[in-house]
């Protein structure tokens, strides 16, 4: 029976991964979250109120900078460490970029000493699409190493797989890297496009459009992330990978609009604001690494997806949302 630590397990990935293993696998599972109120708690709480039901499930509350803590509370062995928790958010890191590189760098060396000392074999690393940055060679591909990071989140994530080889070469710790590309469905953290377009169109205020529209994202459903993942932590072929999860399709910020103006059945009215800084103009995933070596093949289109997300959130909030 596998011992698998999540960090970050109350947050949006997170608690997919772990319903997921939970209805699908006999694994243990211990979370760690510090709950940190990047956005209301209680939102991560109520994430993981089912699971918590389970007798398999372990939440341990606290901080992955904290080394006491994760010397103190972590169990003597984890067959695989999913390592979901970071500061996340491109633009905030802009303006916080010490707390950023604590978080997502020291905190990730914290848990791979950890891993080292207590032979954990397995970790699975969330890094993201934007390690490439302005790299213009799209689709972008793992083997290419112009990576052109603009924002101090994006550099986090860089030295955090750097870090995965480091201690692959020295501990034996098979590393994975999965790049995701802009994850989005139920649960979306509330600061997200998707997330905050539907709330404004439905309660007819302005949504923030930033530059002309045609910035293209490279839009992946949450449920073809956590198939992923589980397919990284049974992965046991070579020791260190980096690997693209995205939907290898790009979506204009127009084309967004439009499609949840469609489903909403209401007409957005744009805030025109110029583009931000540290945004990069597009994503687009080369995934033929993720196809052959996690047999990943994503299968959720954007429409479906959307809807799935106004679901949830006319669920959520009932009294704002009619779908």
């Amino acid at each position: 029976m596998k011992n698998i630590l999540i960090t970050g397990g109350a947050g949006f990935i997170g608690s997919h991964l772990v319903e997921y293993l939970l209805a699908n696998t006999p694994y243990q599972i211990t979370i760690i979250d510090n709950f940190e109120p990047f956005y209301d708690p209680m939102v991560k709480r109520a994430n993981i109120e089912k699971a918590l039901q389970n007798s398999r499930t372990r939440l341990i509350e606290g901080d992955i900078n904290d080394n006491d803590f994760l010397q103190n509370q972590l169990a003597a062995h984890y067959d695989c460490i999913v390592h979901l928790a970071a500061k996340a958010g491109v633009r905030p890191s802009i303006q916080q970029a010490r707390q950023y590189y604590t978080t997502n760098v020291s905190g990730t060396q914290n848990l791979l000493e950890w891993a080292a000392q207590h032979h954990t074999p397995q970790f699975v690393f969330a890094s993201s699409s934007s390690v490439y940055g302005t790299n213009p060679n799209v689709p972008w591909r793992e083997s290419d190493a112009l990576l052109l990071p603009i924002s101090p989140y994006a550099s986090t994530k860089i030295s955090a797989e750097l870090l995965g080889h480091v201690y692959s070469h020295l501990y034996n710790i098979r590393f994975l890297a999965l790049r995701f590309f802009t994850v989005y469905g139920p649960r979306q953290r509330p600061d997200l496009a998707i997330h905050k377009f539907v709330k404004h169109i439905n309660n007819n205020k302005p949504i923030p459009f930033y530059g002309n529209g045609n910035t293209r994202r490279d839009y992946t459903f949450v449920a073809d992330i956590v198939q992923a993942i589980v397919a990284a932590i049974h992965y046991d072929q070579s020791p260190y990978e980096i690997i693209n999860i995205g939907n290898h399709h790009t979506v204009s910020l127009s084309e967004l609009v439009e499609t949840i103006e469609e489903l909403l059945d209401k007409k957005a009215e744009l805030q025109r604001l110029p583009e931000q800084t540290g945004d990069v103009p597009q994503t687009f995933a080369d995934i033929f690494k993720a196809q052959h070596l996690l047999n990943y093949h994503p299968q959720t289109p954007l429409r479906e997806g959307i809807a799935q997300f106004i679901a949830w959130y006319a669920q959520q909030y009932p009294t704002l949302v009619e779908v």
